[in-house]
């Protein structure tokens, strides 16, 4: 998340679902109410990104943007909004207010931020760039050392390519400081897209190893929203989704049962994951999910109720 401190103070992504109460917090330790947010802008409708969105829109009355393609399936609740069913990842109902494409602009009061569509972690990807300041929000497009992740079977097999062409159209900009949806800001930012650059070139020519990363941060989600799951249950809780038998049968040709241990050996090796006692843990530091918040919130867009809003030309 990315606060912009302004006459029109503008949240760049919502965090969490669970998150909600600390996002809150942040923003008031920041010296801002957050009903006195003009609008959260989202960078793309993952659940980590927009978790956060139904507490603001309706306990403060903030608008959301988001690029018109995501902002759409989001309207009129189509089944496929934030992967949510396919990932196995809770997300509560919100609305999109603004319909944002390429080349428009966000003001805050003194800056005003281009949006950029930069397409490839999602089909509705935008990054937000501001030429006076010379900063960018990536969103997940590229990461210090790492980028997001790249759903083929749900963005379909050229989202590398997209995400290749997005890559290249921001390292054409003069960029002083980049900030990601995840991670540390990026003061030489140029290395960090020619990595992600280099990491993508590669996936092209060797596909297992860009679906390795896929599932193997998909799972690592996994385990942190749950706060780890037990030994008895991993084996269950893998085959009951969606996403793992995909990449169990397409990319790695393998039956379901045969790739359990698969994964969570490579999660192990590559220190993704560990066991605590007979728990699995997620080794990427994350803040702890209460149980009553999942208990209460695991929902999926197919339990929204409809929206207000609904598809706009």
């Amino acid at each position: 998340m990315v606060l912009i401190k302004d006459r029109r103070p503008t949240l760049i992504d919502a965090g969490f679902g669970s998150e909600t109460e600390e996002t809150v917090r942040l923003i008031r330790d920041a010296g801002v109410e957050p009903a006195h947010l003009d609008m959260i802008v989202n960078t793309h409708f993952h659940s980590d990104h927009i978790g956060g969105n139904c507490h603001f829109q309706n306990e403060y009355g903030v608008p959301i943007a988001a690029h018109k393609w995501e902002a759409d399936l989001v309207n009129v609740r189509h089944p496929e909004v934030c992967s949510a069913e396919w990932l196995d990842q809770p997300v509560e109902p919100y609305s999109v207010d603004r319909r944002l494409s390429d080349g428009d602009e966000i003001h805050t009061g003194s800056r005003t931020f281009q949006v950029l569509f930069t397409p490839g972690h999602s089909s509705g990807h935008i990054s937000l760039y501001e030429p006076d300041e010379k900063v960018l929000i990536a969103g997940d497009l590229f990461h210090k050392h790492d980028l997001g992740w790249l759903n083929m079977y749900r963005e379909g097999v050229t989202a590398l390519h997209r995400a290749l062409e997005s890559l290249d159209r921001v390292a054409t900009l003069p960029i002083r400081v980049a900030y990601s949806g995840h991670g540390p800001a990026m003061d030489n930012p140029g290395a960090a897209i020619d990595g992600a650059r280099r990491r993508l070139e590669k996936w092209l020519i060797a596909p297992e190893k860009l679906a390795w990363h896929g599932c193997k941060r998909i799972f690592s989600f996994a385990l942190m929203i749950r706060n780890g799951l037990e030994k008895e249950k991993v084996e269950r809780y893998l085959l009951s989704c969606p996403w793992f038998h995909d990449y169990a049968r397409h990319s790695f040709r393998l039956e379901p049962e045969a790739f359990v241990h698969a994964l969570v050996d490579e999660m192990i090796r590559s220190g993704a994951a560990d066991w605590h006692s007979d728990r699995l843990i997620a080794a990427t530091p994350h803040q702890l999910t209460s149980a009553s918040w999942f208990e209460e919130n695991n929902i999926r867009p197919g339990d929204w109720p409809a929206s207000e809003l609904s598809f706009r030309k």
